[in-house]
């Protein structure tokens, strides 16, 4: 069988700072003539030369890095670079040319982190500090590491209108948000996160761009009309003239991980990725950002969202996969939800049973191609023999909680012994676990959708489309107006709240939690043929039990109202390393089994909406062949 071919590297794009002037590369196919202009000589022109395939390229002397530009497109149309790498007067401003780098890195030592030790944590730049910059989130990475994570997921930084946005109105895509920070001080954060020993994934949006600043459509066939996506006009990746998009987008994901050092992207909703070209872009982009990372001796990692519940994102190309390395799954987080909250709302029609989330733990995902009421349709594929590991999951992130009516956190709806209950799920489960900041204390500040477009009709029109976007639900809350600057200040985090009360209660609880993810193997993320998921018959209690060696492990979730008492089968000697409804956070308890009872194993009191861990060491027991009794309800 012959080998698949590594993907040719994309062409370099936009300006390229050289001895004595600048080179420039654009793909324009719908120009005939490209020329660059320099804004601070008086508009002095320099026609650029054709390459095939529709690209223009030329050098021009007297340049050099700071110097803004545009680009004269048939003598008529003067437009940013589309490659720009900033954007100092926004997006409607002339393009800027920078340094090839004035960052000096100190990270050469750093080869990143294996997936599965993964512990993420997803944070907005502009409400994480107060500062709402790049410079703030690294004066809060001691914090993270404090916590406990490993990995820091950054929404995405691509330039944007005005200061304040999620980040999906990006569109840019090699420059860096000017009011965050800027280039330089992204490369200073990421610097940083690696000194502290954190991987950095980046959040990148290839499905669309947003609608402010767009001036792709005078470049080329960037978009096309054959799809649709909820938020614009889909990308081009498979009608004519589709090659030069191809590689404007795998050239941006090779960009970021090559110049910023990014260890591993978050593709944006996938399931709007619309490609049916025999070799699929996720597939090829995934395939050029493996090849570097083994060109440079990195871990680099590609993580799909999708709502699809499509295990062909990371299967290997031997199952006809698209080899990425792991996919969001909300199954996961909808099940928690529904089950805790009792929303039913929307697309948590289709959970709420505790069946759900005990399939979730199994299968990963929920709907594995039954039949979904939200969608009225089967849904989805198989997932279940695929390693958990390759599966991020979540209690909140910025969609579940910034895409509610007011942006309400679980914080608000639920009491303490629930919110740990949630943590331990998360936390405890077999697979890549996420955290939203401030959700470790139980920050109670909303997040909602903010922007500032100077557009009103477009302010408006966004106004409406939210207001329609909810009109399906059953939430009676307003809906915040999200160019108001209110709007995004009220989304800020207060991590001063962990010193307080029962958030101390909480952060503490999630410090305990993530120090016995990564202190015992055994509770961290698991192979199939390691780990066995099972219930309770009649009872809302789950058993996760998983082995490392000769380490043993046993999770008890108990979501019901009831305490009932357990049997553990194993003979041995087991620790208590964990109870969410203890009220201290006592050491370890050795618990033998009784007098009389050598083959029996022990018993233990499970407490209502509480987690309990134990752990076996050093005994050759095989915990994955049974699970644990209920003998009955605790009087």
């Amino acid at each position: 069988m012959r080998q698949v071919e590594a993907p040719a590297s994309p062409p370099v794009l936009g300006p390229v700072p050289v001895p004595d002037g600048v080179f420039f590369r654009v793909w324009a196919p719908r120009a005939h003539k490209v020329a660059v202009r320099q804004v601070a000589a008086k508009g002095l022109t320099t026609e650029l030369q054709p390459e095939k395939n529709n690209y223009f390229s030329g050098f021009v002397p007297g340049m050099a890095a700071g110097d803004l530009y545009t680009y004269l497109l048939d003598n008529t149309l003067e437009r940013p670079d589309p490659a720009s790498r900033c954007q100092p007067q926004g997006v409607h401003g002339p393009s800027l040319i920078l340094p090839l780098s004035c960052h000096l890195w100190q990270d050469s030592a750093w080869q990143g982190l294996h997936l599965r030790d993964f512990i993420i944590y997803e944070l907005h730049v502009g409400t994480f500090s107060p500062q709402g910059t790049f410079a703030g989130v690294e004066q809060r990475l001691p914090y993270l590491c404090e916590l406990g994570i490993t990995a820091v997921e950054i929404m995405p930084v691509a330039q944007f209108p005005g200061e304040r946005n999620w980040g999906y109105d990006g569109v840019y895509p090699y420059a860096v948000q000017t009011s965050y920070g800027g280039t330089e001080a992204l490369k200073s954060l990421v610097d940083a996160c690696h000194r502290y020993g954190l991987a950095v994934i980046l959040d990148v949006v290839y499905n669309h761009v947003g609608p402010e600043g767009n001036y792709l459509h005078d470049f080329g066939p960037y978009f096309t009309d054959r799809y649709h996506t909820p938020w614009g006009a889909a990308v081009n990746f498979d009608g004519p003239n589709s090659d030069g998009v191809r590689d404007y987008i795998i050239g941006n994901a090779l960009f970021w991980v090559d110049e910023y050092h990014i260890d591993a992207l978050r593709l944006d909703a996938v399931h709007t990725i619309f490609d049916f070209s025999a070799h699929h872009i996720l597939d090829e982009l995934g395939q050029a950002v493996h090849q570097l990372a083994a060109q440079s001796a990195r871990k680099i990692y590609i993580i799909a969202e999708s709502d699809l519940n499509d295990s062909r994102l990371v299967r290997p190309h031997q199952q006809g996969g698209y080899n990425l390395d792991a996919q969001w799954n909300d199954d996961f987080h909808h099940a928690l939800h529904a089950l805790l909250t009792g929303e039913r709302a929307g697309y948590y029609q289709d959970f709420g049973e505790f069946e759900h989330l005990h399939t979730a733990f199994e299968d990963s995902f929920v709907y594995a191609g039954s039949y979904s009421r939200y969608r009225q349709r089967r849904h989805g594929n198989n997932a279940g023999d695929i390693d958990p590991w390759h599966f991020v999951v979540s209690a909140q992130n910025h969609d579940q909680v910034g895409n509610r009516q007011d942006g309400a956190r679980l914080a608000g709806q639920l009491d303490l012994q629930q919110l740990k209950l949630i943590a331990g799920t998360v936390l405890l489960s077999p697979f890549l676990p996420l955290l939203f900041m401030g959700e470790e204390y139980g920050d109670i500040a909303p997040f909602q959708y903010f922007i500032s477009h100077s557009d009103e009709a477009l302010v408006q029109a966004v106004r409406i489309g939210r207001q329609k976007e909810f009109s399906s639900l059953e939430w009676q809350a307003a809906i915040p107006d999200p160019q108001s600057k209110n709007t995004f200040l009220a989304s800020r985090i207060d991590i001063g709240l962990k010193e307080h009360n029962h958030h101390q209660l909480l952060y503490s609880f999630y410090c305990r939690l993530i120090a016995l993810r990564k202190k015992h193997p055994c509770l961290a993320t698991a192979n199939r043929q390691n780990c066995l998921v099972s219930r309770a018959k009649g009872e809302p209690l789950l058993f996760l039990t998983r082995t490392d060696h000769n380490d043993h492990s046993v999770c008890i979730f108990n979501f019901g109202t009831m305490p009932l008492a357990i049997d553990l089968p194993w003979p041995g000697i087991w620790q208590l390393l964990l109870d969410s409804a203890a009220n201290d956070e006592h050491q370890p308890i050795a618990l033998h089994q009784q007098d009389g009872r050598p083959k029996e194993g022990i018993q233990y009191i499970s407490n209502p909406l509480s987690v309990v861990v134990f752990l076996a060491g050093d005994q050759v027991l095989d915990i994955t062949a049974q699970c644990p009794i209920i003998i009955g309800p605790h009087p």
